[in-house]
């Protein structure tokens, strides 16, 4: 599987990989982008060309993207170099690598690897799940969304998207959901493990099909296992 490759790659290259974490820069949206995403994006760069020649890459450091038409039954490969981009400069290892891959519009793989937790699902592969109380909360709400929680769940704020989506899709939260709105390569590879496990999976309040999303807006997503939450 092409998300096997990448993952052996990003082992082989992950020492030099985290040396890059001090070296970053602030994006026009205040987000950081570290030497160490860009490392990444290469890495997965090469391997397309090598063994995915037809498949368009989508990738976050390669926004903004402007003037192409985006073709729903096209081939693509989506990814998020780093995600968590914030907790990978600041030194915590919640951070994590995430890829689908598209062709002719149908979905193929996809791909969660979290190196420093040495956590790593790809499509078919077997799950434990779990059952909790806990719910996952988006980095980006304000002090008065947190102000607004509903009463008797825990909360988690991680900060990143590929840790949340991999946990709810698990069962160790009850649910994630961002209600800010975040990008395709955010949320593509949890959302497809969500349909793979009976999870259910809503993208701007409509259930996911397992179809492409593109970089032409921002969504906002909800992950739920489909049972009780722990009393």
């Amino acid at each position: 599987m092409f998300s096997t490759l990448v993952v052996n790659a990003i082992k082989q290259e992950l020492e030099d990989i985290l040396r890059l974490r001090s070296s970053y820069s602030k994006k026009d949206d205040d987000s950081f982008v570290s030497k160490g995403d860009l490392k990444v994006q290469d890495i997965v760069f090469e391997l397309i060309r090598k063994h995915l020649p037809e498949h368009v890459l989508i990738s976050e450091e390669l926004a903004p993207f402007e003037g192409i038409e985006w073709n729903p039954k096209g081939s693509y490969v989506v990814l998020d170099p780093i995600d968590g981009t914030e907790n990978f400069v600041s030194g915590l290892k919640e951070w994590g690598i995430g890829i689908s891959i598209y062709t002719q519009g149908v979905h193929q793989e996809s791909c969660i690897y979290l190196p420093e937790l040495n956590d790593l699902h790809i499509t078919g592969m077997p799950m434990t799940h779990h059952r909790s109380r806990i719910r996952g909360l988006s980095s980006s709400l304000t002090k008065q969304d947190l102000l607004q929680l509903e009463e008797g769940f825990e909360y988690r704020i991680i900060g990143c998207s590929m840790y949340n989506m991999l946990a709810a899709v698990r069962g160790a939260y009850a649910s994630f959901e961002n209600v800010k709105g975040v990008n395709c390569w955010d949320i593509l590879p949890g959302l497809n493990f969500a349909l793979e496990h009976g999870c259910e999976a809503l993208v701007d309040g409509e259930p996911y099909q397992g179809q492409l999303l593109f970089p032409t807006q921002k969504y906002k997503i909800n992950i739920k296992k489909r049972h009780e939450v722990l009393a």
